[in-house]
This record gives C-alpha cells, sequence and structure tokens, in this order.
C-alpha cells in the first residue's frame, strides 16, 4: 500500500569521477603475443630469409620478432613502439604466408596494403578425386611449366601457391574470387582454353572499371 508521503526522485545529474592515474593505464597495456607454426620444409628458406622477415616487422610495425627452432615457429610481440592496434594481426598474416609457400616480396604486400587476404582450399573441397584423375587436376591447374597458374595470376591480379592437393591464393577479395572460380573450373574438368576466355573477359571488364 502506497501512502502519501513524498519519495525522492534520483537525481538526473551525470556521475562525475576524478581522472584515472597515469600508472592504472599503463597497467592496462598489456604485450600481446602470436606464435605462427612453421612448416619442417619452409624452415630452411625462413633461416635465408630471415633478415628480410624480421626487418619489416620490427621497422614498419614496431613489433618485437623471434625464431623459436625447437618448437618451429616465429613469435611476435606488441611493444611500447607498436604501431596500431592491428599491427599483430598484420604481421601473423605475413609470417603465416610465408609459410604458406608465398615469395617474400609477395607476402610484404599484406603489411603494406590493407584489403589483400588469405584464402585457403583444397581440390577436394571441390571434387572428390583420386589417383590419376587427382594428378590431371593439379596438373591442369599448374599447366606446361606453370604457364597456366601464371595466366591465372596475371589476369586476376594475385598470387597462388600449390601445395600437393592445397591451393593458397593471395590477393583482394574480388580478385580471389576471379582466382577460385578459374581454379575450380579446371579442377572439374573445364580445358585451359575455355578457362583463358573467361578470365580474358573478366580482364577485360576490370581494365574498363579502372578507366
Amino acid at each position: 500500500m502506497i501512502d502519501g508521503s513524498e519519495v525522492d526522485a534520483p537525481s538526473q545529474d551525470a556521475p562525475v569521477f576524478d581522472p584515472a592515474p597515469a600508472s592504472a593505464t599503463k597497467s592496462t597495456l598489456k604485450s600481446e603475443t602470436r606464435r605462427v607454426p612453421i612448416p619442417p620444409h619452409r624452415m630452411s628458406p625462413l633461416k635465408k630469409d630471415w633478415v628480410n622477415i624480421f626487418g619489416p616487422l620490427t621497422e614498419m610495425l614496431g613489433l618485437q620478432v623471434r625464431m623459436n627452432v625447437q618448437r618451429r615457429a616465429v613469435e611476435i610481440r606488441t611493444s611500447k613502439h607498436t604501431k596500431g592496434i592491428g599491427a599483430l594481426q598484420k604481421g601473423a598474416d605475413f609470417v603465416k604466408a610465408y609459410a604458406l609457400g608465398f615469395d617474400v616480396n609477395d607476402a610484404i604486400a599484406l603489411l603494406r596494403l590493407d584489403d589483400l587476404y588469405l584464402d585457403s582450399f583444397e581440390i577436394k573441397d571441390v571434387k572428390t578425386l583420386h589417383g590419376d584423375h587427382l594428378s590431371r587436376a593439379i596438373g591442369r591447374i599448374a599447366g606446361q611449366d606453370g604457364k597456366t597458374k601464371f595466366t591465372i595470376e596475371n589476369a586476376s591480379r594475385t598470387r597462388i601457391v600449390l601445395a600437393d592437393t592445397k591451393i593458397h591464393i593471395l590477393g583482394s577479395f574480388q580478385n580471389i574470387k576471379i582466382a577460385r572460380d578459374a581454379i575450380v573450373s579446371l579442377i572439374l574438368g573445364s580445358p585451359p582454353g575455355k578457362v583463358y576466355a573467361g578470365l580474358r573477359t573478366v580482364a577485360s571488364r576490370m581494365r574498363q572499371r579502372a578507366l
């Protein structure tokens, strides 16, 4: 039962807090670490290209980097010199791209440009193939002396790595789709000539949009 007595209404003024001390702010900025595993067959190239890998990570992104030979991994950590919130993710993507088989000069584009991505899939994701059928599908993608792969790369402005039955593509979202569609057509049995014609059409459309 409510009686006729008045009830104090809550104050509408926003609460005022004293500024947080500088020490409290610094304690919340903890360093983050990423460990990127390196396949055994990429360890020797990693040691050879190490100068070209840790240089961009430390100079361009301000990260701390080390090679952990026992764990077969590259460990990346943020520091007070790290430039930007997304620096750690960019650095991890760069090292991952190199671990997948991309050249250093191609992978470094992930640090310089914001709209580049990595896409990976397997031939069995498109069609289940075995034995000679699988070998022929890989051969259709690569082409003689890598001609088909280079043609797809040039037409779609991407970089492609064929690692056994796995396919890795580096490029922008739209260009990855173009390259992936061409590779899927080859896996499904389309002759290279037909795929080339489709790529020429797509490339001409891309040039017209750029004008």
